[in-house]
């Protein structure tokens, strides 16, 4: 039986029968509750299986969590389990109908409830700040009232918010809540009278009447199962009395279980149908079985209907009824059987049978039959190899048995045959082996009695040395690794093994050389293996079959012993040679070739030169460092490894001469002397350079001639004592640590007689120009010349020789150098240069100009005063410092504080007009001179002042006024003079836009950033706009704009393809508007394989 109820809030748990009513139940928002189901299990074998469903399809338990929580429990005593389901802080949308169903097996049971969410009452809150807060009179609002609930019913959902906001309501949710819970008003159906029940039950294979009655007699009425028509048949009848209309369902079956409803024209109503199972009952029980092993036992028992599921059990466990199983099930109308063909010891127990309305159980006793020994089995003593049979006799002879050997199962296969013939049973072994030594056994099926024999195998000893897979016998170990040789032995019984070396005998408890003996193998093991281990090993087996010898070689070999030092004969700049010897031992195995390595000596690195094998014992070490002292060493190789480093070599330092001078050539040549240069070789080396060596020889001879006994290290030399007229061939060479490198040879030979040069004078570029120096500082001219021989130098200033005592002369060779310790402006001058050789002369001219402050200017006067303004007039200073006036600096002084400001600086004309005078101050003015060297020492005053008046006074009134103030002022003629003012229109500078520089064509790389540039000129400044496509640029980040004085700049940031098209800058002010274009095109590049 399962029962439904809750508890809720500390309420009592109600138990009700399912489908007695449908339980409306209810909970407080935000409060908490709890639906019990209990379920008996008195007849139930296991746990039933329960679901908890909101609506019709929602499965909670996939809804479990903090709000919905599922629990189970089960009482021993009272044999009910208890399903709960907790509802925790109930919401508004957990209101709804809700189903339990419990299922066993092929029984099924549900119950219905619904749940209502009630508002909580919330407590009025108190603000006691409010209290205290001044309230503002509100005016009364003399509009109409009106009503929100109205208008919120009428309105549609997404109006909701809107009607909130225009009414002031700020709380819409708890307003919709309570809309929500409003009653409302049910609109009478117009097709239905009275429509179907929520729910129906029935009990299998009982009647079911749906009953409707119709408002309406004459409208068309159709039934449904599942959405699906249903038509009239013998199990579904329709009848009608008067409005009512009913459908009636006959043997109702589980498949009759579902969802039901009737339409009648556009309305239509619906209901479920439960149907419910019957217990299934015992009619008949089974009885109690005794018999023998492999006879038949059949259980039958008789239920109250037929098809009926039962469950057969076997001392409690279900009896197991697959297609394996030694159990066979099968029914008969309302009979059921339970079938043991071959019944066998272990089939006895307890048998019973259950069904959802009863239990019948009965004993079953299997004994065995009585077994008859004629003959057992017997012990044999076989030689390895021979045929096994063993044979025994028993009684009855149709029991089947089983062969073990040491207690292990023995399964026929092609070397075994068991044989089975009436009452002998017999065990054949074709060839015998180790393995079949051991107690056999044949135990009858079905007895506790067995038949036992024992069989040993005997066997003469053997050495199995084929399995070592070594040429000869022979195993090669390298020394030092350890050696396990393991050979495998036969013979039984188990043979005494014995190894030896010669005479001596090798232990099982020797610590570095042993032998041990386990089963069916022998191994002798070497822990770090000698080259005295090598040899030959014997191994004897002895047992009671026989005896067996064998011998084992082994050979240990090694890596070679390390090489002599090696010997390095020869070396050059960055290498050498070197040779050395083979080891003394191979180690056992061929040289297969050697390692070289190097390294510096200060150094503890050593670098390997090669990585093949060097099958010779010389090698050829390349790219060493000159300079750099090497050491070199070997190794030695053979199969084995590496041998140790031999000794290192004496040390070595590679060292090459230098290369050949360069640009030999003739410096001078006499009637008895050649003069010749050369540079350094381009190539010194680590050696260094100790100096050269200079050889000649007359031409036509071999015969070089040593001219310095001793190594000069200018690159200069001059060949003496040589006869006038011989014409001779020069070389040079360069001389170092490793020798002397290949000799530089002049290309052609040299005539020894003196050759007259013309004079030349090589002016510098700075001394083509006036030479400019300041009173005072020191002139130091250098010229060059050339000629020879020696050519004689002389000076002229303007004509005139130069005095020794003002200015120092001093020649050389080849130059001349004029030097003024101070000079003076009387220096200044053109100064003429003279270079003769015999008949040849050259002149150069140099200008010297000395330059000193002008002097201020001769006279400065004020030529007009109007306004704020004054215009002076000056005449240049009479001495200008020997170089040009650069410019003039005016300054003013008031004449109450004599306090000069500069008002103008650099200026170049004589004439001036000072502005923006103060009104009513007097003032002087004085200018200075300046040029290259500064301004002038003094200034030039105005001898008179100007002063400043107010505009507006008549011109006589300011004239007396002046004359009377300062007698020696600038003052005005009784006459006076009249200023006429001008009336200026200002200049409208005002401009429409227009573009000074276009737009330009443009091609962009991709991925690397373009610009496009343009200026405009417009007054006001234009407004400036970029359009791509004439698509105006809006806030795209991967374009920038500047605009500076005018400039316009458009930055395509990183531009692909897609940015290519036509672009165009747009000015606009309040005049008008003017715009650009121009084409960019993107090119992608491409890279070249």
């Amino acid at each position: 039986m399962l029962y439904l109820g809750t508890c809720s809030q500390g309420i009592t748990c109600l138990l009700v029968s399912f489908f007695s009513v449908i339980l409306p139940f209810f909970v407080s928002e935000g409060g908490d509750i709890v639906f019990v189901a209990k379920v008996e299990a008195k007849d139930l074998l296991r746990k039933p299986t329960i679901k908890w469903f909101k609506g019709k399809w929602m499965d909670l338990a996939s809804k479990t969590g903090k709000h919905l929580q599922l629990k189970e429990t089960f009482d021993r005593f009272t044999k009910i389990h208890t399903f709960e389901m907790h509802i925790i802080k109930a919401k508004d949308n957990y209101a709804g109908n809700y189903r339990c169903e419990v299922s066993y097996k092929d029984k099924f049971d549900s119950c219905s409830f619904d749940l209502e969410v009630k508002e909580a009452e919330q407590a009025q809150s108190i603000d006691i700040r409010s209290a205290f807060k001044r309230r503002e009179v509100k005016q009364q609002d003399d509009a109409p009232e009106v009503d929100v609930w109205e208008i919120l019913k009428n309105a549609r959902p997404d109006q909701y918010e809107k009607i909130a906001f225009m009414y002031g309501i700020t709380d819409l949710r708890g307003l919709l809540k309570r809309m929500k819970k409003m009653p409302k008003e049910e609109k009478k159906s117009e097709a239905f009278a009275k429509k179907l029940e929520p729910a129906y039950q029935v009990d299998k294979g009982g009647k079911i009447r749906l009953v409707v009655d119709l408002a309406d007699p004459t409208v068309e009425l159709k039934w449904y199962k599942n959405g699906q028509e249903i038509r009239p048949t013998p199990k579904y009848i329709f009848e009608h009395k008067g409005t009512q209309r009913i459908m009636v369902i006959n043997n109702c079956s589980m498949m009759d279980d579902a969802a039901y409803s009737v339409a009648a024209g556009d309305e239509k109503c619906s209901t479920e149908l439960f149907v419910k199972e019957l217990p299934i009952k015992i009619v008949k029980g089974i009885e109690p079985v005794k018999t023998t092993v492999n006879e038949r036992i059949e259980l039958e028992c008789e239920v109250s209907e037929e098809g009926a599921q039962v469950k057969w059990m076997k001392n409690g466990v279900e009896v197991p009824t697959g297609v394996r199983s030694r159990y066979r099930v099968k029914s008969e109308g309302t009979k059921h059987f339970l079938v043991i063909d071959d019944a066998s010891k272990e089939d006895t127990g307890t048998y019973s049978v259950m069904a959802s309305g009863g239990t019948s159980e009965a004993h079953v006793q299997v004994d065995l039959k009585p077994l008859k020994i004629y003959q057992d089995l017997q012990d044999m003593t076989v030689k390895l190899g021979e045929p096994i049979k063993l044979q025994c006799e028993i009684y009855p002879g149709n029991v089947p048995g089983r062969w073990y050997r040491n207690g292990q199962l023995i399964q026929p296969s092609d070397r075994i045959n068991i044989i089975h013939r009436n009452k002998i049973h017999r065990l054949e072994i074709a060839t015998s082996s180790l393995h079949d030594a051991g107690d056999y056994t044949f135990v009858p099926e079905g007895y506790s009695q067995s038949l036992c024999a024992k069989i040993h195998i005997i066997d003469p000893p053997r050495v199995h040395l084929e399995s070592l897979n070594f040429p000869d016998n022979t195993v090669t170990i390298v020394a030092g690794n350890k050696l396990r040789l393991e050979i495998p032995i036969s013979g039984e019984p188990a043979p005494r093994v014995v190894w030896m070396k010669g005479e001596r005998v090798i232990l099982e408890s020797g610590h570095r050389v042993r032998a041990e003996t386990h089963g069916d193998q022998t191994s002798l093991t070497i822990e770090v293996t000698e080259r005295e281990d090598s040899g030959n090993y014997k191994i004897v087996l002895q047992n009671e079959a026989g005896e067996d010898t064998a011998s084992v070689k082994i050979k240990v070999v090694d890596i070679p012993d390390a090489p002599e030092a090696p010997l390095v004969p020869e070396v050059g700049g960055d290498w050498c040679s070197m040779t050395w010897e083979p080891p003394k031992y191979d180690g056992g195995s061929p040289i297969l070739g050697y390692f070289v390595e190097r390294k510096k000596k200060q150094s503890s690195r050593w670098m390997r030169l090669n990585f093949d094998l060097i099958k010779e014992t010389q090698f050829e070490p390349k790219k060493m460092i000159e300079g750099v002292p090497y050491e070199v060493r070997i190794f030695a190789v053979n199969a084995i490894g590496v041998s140790k480093p031999s000794e290192p070599s004496k040390a070595f330092t590679p060292l090459a001469v230098t290369s050949e001078p360069t640009m030999l050539v003739v410096d001078d040549v006499t009637d008895t002397t050649v003069t010749v240069k050369w540079r350094p070789p381009e190539t010194i080396g680590a050696a260094g350079l100790d100096g050269y060596l200079v050889e000649y020889c007359i031409e036509g001879t071999d015969d070089w001639v040593i001219s310095n006994k001793e190594l000069t290290e200018k690159t200069k030399y001059t060949i003496t004592g040589l006869s006038p007229g011989c014409k001779i061939l020069v070389r040079v060479k360069a001389l170092n640590a490793a020798g002397a490198s290949a000799p530089r040879t002049l290309q052609h030979s040299i005539l020894v007689k003196e050759v007259v040069e013309p004079p030349k004078i090589r002016v510098p570029r700075h001394l083509k120009m006036t030479y400019t120096r300041r009173v005072g500082e020191a002139v130091n001219l250098v010229v060059p010349f050339m000629g020879k021989p020696r050519p004689k130098v002389t000076w002229l200033k303007d004509g005139q020789a130069i005095e020794p005592t003002h200015v120092n002369i001093r020649n050389t060779d080849c130059d001349s150098i004029i030097f003024i310790r101070k000079a003076e402006r009387s220096h200044s001058g053109k100064y003429e240069m003279s270079v003769q050789v015999e008949n040849h002369k050259d002149t150069a001219i140099i200008d010297i100009q000395i330059v000193d402050l002008p002097g201020p200017p001769q006279a400065v006067t004020i030529e007009d005063v109007w306004g704020g303004n004054v215009a002076l007039v000056w005449t240049p200073p009479k001495d200008n410092g020997n170089a040009p006036i650069t410019g003039y600096t005016i300054q003013k002084a008031d004449k109450k504080t004599m306090e000069w400001y500069t008002c103008i600086e650099h200026y170049h004309r004589n004439c001036i007009t000072i502005t923006e005078l103060v009104v009513g101050n007097e003032y002087f003015f004085r200018i200075f001179s300046e040029n290259m060297c500064g301004l002038s020492e003094s200034a030039t005053q105005t001898k008179k002042s100007a002063l400043i008046v107010k505009e507006g006074n008549s011109p006589h009134d300011t004239a007396q006024h002046q004359y009377h103030a300062q007698p020696h002022s600038f003052t005005l003629t009784p006459t006076g003079m009249q200023l006429k003012t001008h009336n200026f229109e200002d200049h409208d500078f005002k401009e429409a836009p227009k573009f000074t520089q276009p737009l330009i064509n443009t091609f962009a790389i991709a991925g690397y950033n373009a610009t496009l540039n343009c200026s405009v000129r417009a007054n006001p400044r234009a407004k400036v706009i970029w359009m791509k496509n004439k698509m105006t640029i809006i806030d795209d980040p991967r374009y920038r704009m500047f605009s500076n004085q005018g400039v316009c700049t458009l930055e395509i940031r990183k531009p692909s393809p897609y940015d290519g098209g036509m672009y165009t800058c747009k000015a606009i002010n309040d005049l008008g508007e003017a715009q650009v274009d121009c084409k960019l095109e993107v090119k992608v590049q491409t890279q070249e394989l």
